[in-house]
């Protein structure tokens, strides 16, 4: 009797983890339209668009940008969680084609302009990630260079996993990262569960197992095992969304001592905005101008039944009132000044 009943309390905590983890985390994501960038906010900026299979079937769409003639290698970008597909990366992109680089960047499976009713789960990524370099690498679309890769929090994991499958790529640089596709969850659940979510663990462990083999186990750290690929692993110590010792630290402690591996740790980065100037203030500006807008509309903005016209009169106010110009041109300079000699040295 008491076996029968942990096995059901075992089966039942089973089935609860791995509908909670399709619950959120197999969803479709979409950029919010207003505020995204675009290729004319950059000047020179030019992209052809492609489309390619992934796994299932599902076809995905990336652009090739560039900006100039005799580029020295090509940047293939994996974009993080969340919040739509490659397009919040922009301002990136326009700096790698600026000073010397193709880059490839695409949508992955359940975001923006590709195919997927959901991203499925976080080994996805590594998958994707897999199908973009092979068509890069087959397609006959791009020029025969060197690829380095480039990836934030759910790509920065995707980009070191992704060696074991790719160990021809040059060089990769990792920002805000995981180590293994099951820490991405864990982050998430803990502040939502506390410690309750290790309880959880193992059987999300099998749920993404199920879904994607050798996918779900493969880590960062395998990645690196299997590659002679320049690593720069770069995040933040007050990282809220992914704290620093689910990735940084556990490189850290192993490869410090290895001339492969280039550590940047910063103390105020955070992880949304890990890429803009800490001096660049125009965000909080536009905020806090958009927050005093709202304050004055004649009816309740946050009430349910006012949703859908607050999401209309926001758009339009957005659409009057966003300086473009500033609004693109938010990007850490010096950091990415380290990262085109990173890619140039490699």
């Amino acid at each position: 009797m008491v076996i029968t009943v942990i096995v059901l309390m075992i089966g039942a905590l089973w089935v609860f983890s791995a509908i909670l983890y399709e619950e959120n985390i197999n969803q479709r994501f979409e950029s919010y339209k207003p505020l995204m960038l675009q290729v004319e906010d950059f000047e020179g900026l030019k992209r052809t668009k492609y489309t390619f299979p992934s796994d299932k079937g599902q076809m995905l769409t990336g652009y090739c940008y560039h900006s100039g003639s005799n580029p020295h290698g090509i940047i293939i970008i994996a974009h993080g969680f969340g919040g739509g597909g490659h397009n919040s990366y922009l301002d990136c992109i326009n700096y790698f084609a600026q000073h010397g680089y193709v880059v490839f960047a695409y949508d992955a499976t359940g975001n923006d302009e590709s195919e997927g009713e959901g991203i499925g789960g976080f080994p996805q990524g590594v998958i994707d990630l897999d199908y973009a370099i092979s068509f890069v690498e087959d397609s006959g679309n791009f020029p025969d260079l060197p690829i380095g890769l480039f990836g934030h929090s759910w790509g920065g994991y995707s980009v070191c996993s992704v060696l074991t499958y790719h160990p021809e790529v040059k060089a990769v640089i990792a920002c805000c990262g995981t180590n293994s596709s099951s820490n991405i969850f864990e982050v998430g659940g803990k502040k939502e569960a506390g410690n309750g979510i290790y309880a959880m663990m193992p059987f999300v462990k099998i749920h993404e197992w199920m879904k994607y083999e050798k996918y779900a186990t493969n880590t960062a750290m395998d990645g690196f095992k299997a590659s002679d690929a320049a690593i720069l692993i770069a995040h933040s110590e007050d990282d809220e969304t992914v704290p620093i010792q689910y990735g940084y630290d556990l490189y850290y402690q192993k490869y410090k001592s290895d001339p492969r591996f280039t550590f940047l740790r910063f103390q105020d980065k955070g992880h949304s905005y890990f890429f803009d100037d800490k001096n660049n203030t125009y965000r909080e500006e536009f905020n806090s101008t958009f927050k005093k807008w709202a304050d004055t509309l004649d009816y309740d903005y946050k009430a349910e039944e006012n949703k859908q016209r607050f999401m209309k009169d926001k758009a339009q106010y957005i659409e009057e009132h966003l300086d473009r110009k500033r609004w693109s041109n938010r990007l850490d300079i010096n950091l990415f000044e380290q990262f085109v000699a990173f890619y140039d040295e490699n």
